[in-house]
This record gives structure tokens, C-alpha cells and sequence, in this order.
């Protein structure tokens, strides 16, 4: 994909357009010059025996129109981006009305947002209008991935309990929110050993949250999870440090199951929660952090 970046595409493309309008004027005038035929005007095809085509010109509200039609495309093109890389002498593009509106909107909201600032989680928390404009916001940039109701899916996290991969507090909620994060299973087959030692290493992992499991496989792991401790801690509680989930709860993100861990052993995961500092303001991603750190509190705060 990368040919089409090349400058000539754009002159290309210019030629095209150009060409094209000027085409369309010398179809026009070349259609214009009526020939009389013989035949009463005909032009000699004739249908169901008395249905004869005649060669009449064309109306002159139609070729005004046609007219009119190239004319408007050449003012067009004249004002707006359109022939290759000429940006019109508008200056128009999509992008800067774009954040034309986004600048508008911001300044609209800056009383707004300037108040909800200076105020922490709990008592946005409180704030019916702060909480109204953070569901807004969640619904319209993590709900594609965590649900409209947060609960998250497989891969997507749940955003309404406790388990926190990289911590619940609000302010570790506005830096994921900000920067994004990356979560990194790497692959652990060869530390872990043969086939039958991922397989006791599963039924350990299981056994840490009472899941069902084999347990005299899970004893036998035991001793080769000393491979998965660096990051999940030799208790298997996990590190938020560097995302590894808590393996002594039940709350599972890619699966449960002595298959699905042992997939995840044999074959890693990455996951990747992307940054909001581009798309949302510091204000936006402020308000957006206490609307997520309520809803994973066990008593909501009431809101006023």
C-alpha cells in the first residue's frame, strides 16, 4: 500500500478529475450538433411496427443543466481539496472541522469541566450531572470493548467488580485511561517443561481458586509454577505492577478450564487497552475515571 503514497498518485488523480469535466462539456457540444435526417426526421429504427425513433435535440432546460452541473464541479474543486493534493482556497479539510468542533465543545464545557476538576472520585461520585456526563462519555469510547452495562466479555475486563488488573484506584484508572496498557502472557511451555507438566501446572493454577482439578496433578505443579511466580507472585495473587492477573480469585478473562490455562501456557496473550489522551481532554478522562471507579464499588455512592 505503501506506491500509493507516491506524489504522481495525486497528479493522477487531478488529470483524471480535469480530463473528466472536459469530457463532459465536449460530449454536451457534440451532442448539440443535430444532423437532419431523411424520413420525417428519423433515424430510421423503428419498434412494433410504428414506434419510429426520431432525432430530435435535447431539451434545453436539460442541456442548461448539464451545463450548470460541470460549471458547479469546477467551483467546487476551485474552493475545496479535490484535485490531488490542492487543498482549495478554503483551505477545507475534514480533520480541521473536525477539531474546529472539538475546540468549540471544549469551550463550551470549560466552566463545566473546571468545577468537576478540582473535585476527587467521591464526590463526582455524588454528582448526578458528572456521573451523567461520565456514562456518556463510557458509552461512547469503552463500551465498544467492556460492554454498555461494563461487565466486560472474553478478553474485555469486567469494570463492575474488585479484580483490578493494573489497580482500581482512581488515579491508576485515569493513567489506563490516558496511556493505555499492554498485557503480556509470554509464552511458558519451555519453562514450564513437557506437556504433562503444562498440564499439572493448570490443574495448580485451578486449584488456587477452589476450581475443580486433578489434585494430584495440581501437587505435581506445584513445584513448576515457580516458573509463573516472577509475575503472578509465589501465591499466584498476581502483580498490578505488571497487569498479571490474581490467580486466586475466580474471575477468568480468557477462559476457565485446565484447556484454556493450559493455552495460555502454551501459546501466550497480548492485550492491549489503547490511550484516550488523544481522543478525550485531561477534564474528559478526569470525569470518565470516577464514573468506572464507581462502578465497581460495592455500595454506590448516591448521587444528588
Amino acid at each position: 500500500m505503501s506506491d500509493f503514497n507516491s506524489g504522481g498518485w495525486a497528479i493522477f488523480v487531478a488529470a483524471v478529475t480535469i480530463v473528466s469535466l472536459v469530457a463532459c462539456l465536449a460530449l454536451l457540444a457534440f451532442a448539440s450538433k443535430r444532423k437532419v435526417m431523411a424520413n420525417d426526421n428519423t433515424t430510421g429504427h423503428v419498434w412494433d411496427e410504428d414506434l419510429r425513433e426520431l432525432n430530435n435535440p435535447l431539451p434545453r432546460w436539460w442541456a442548461w443543466l448539464f451545463v450548470l452541473t460541470v460549471v458547479f464541479s469546477a467551483a467546487y474543486l476551485t474552493f475545496y481539496p479535490g484535485l490531488g493534493t490542492n487543498p482549495g482556497t478554503f483551505k477545507w479539510s475534514s480533520t480541521g472541522q473536525w477539531e474546529a468542533e472539538q475546540d468549540k465543545a471544549r469551550a463550551t464545557m470549560a466552566p463545566l469541566y473546571a468545577k468537576f476538576t478540582a473535585m476527587p472520585a467521591a464526590e463526582l461520585a455524588k454528582d448526578s450531572q458528572a456521573m451523567g456526563i461520565g456514562e456518556r462519555l463510557f458509552a461512547n469510547n469503552c463500551a465498544g470493548c467492556h460492554g454498555s452495562d461494563a461487565r466486560g466479555s472474553k478478553g474485555f475486563p469486567n469494570l463492575t467488580d474488585n479484580d483490578w488488573l493494573w489497580g482500581g484506584e482512581p488515579d491508576k484508572i485515569k493513567e489506563t485511561i490516558t496511556k493505555g496498557r499492554v498485557g503480556m502472557m509470554p509464552v511458558m511451555a519451555a519453562a514450564v517443561g513437557a506437556t504433562e507438566d503444562v498440564r499439572n501446572v493448570a490443574n495448580y493454577v485451578l486449584s488456587l481458586s477452589g476450581g475443580a482439578h486433578n489434585s494430584v496433578a495440581a501437587q505435581l505443579g506445584k513445584a513448576k509454577f515457580a516458573a509463573c511466580a516472577a509475575c503472578h507472585g509465589p501465591e499466584g495473587k498476581g502483580n498490578q505492577a505488571l497487569g498479571a492477573p490474581n490467580l486466586t480469585d475466580k474471575v477468568w478473562l480468557h477462559g476457565w478450564g485446565e484447556d484454556a490455562v493450559m493455552a495460555m501456557v502454551n501459546n501466550g496473550k497480548t492485550n492491549v487497552m489503547p490511550a484516550h489522551e488523544k481522543r478525550l481532554s485531561p477534564e474528559q478522562i478526569h470525569v470518565l475515571a470516577a464514573y468506572v471507579w464507581n462502578l465497581s464499588q460495592t455500595a454506590k455512592v448516591a448521587t444528588k
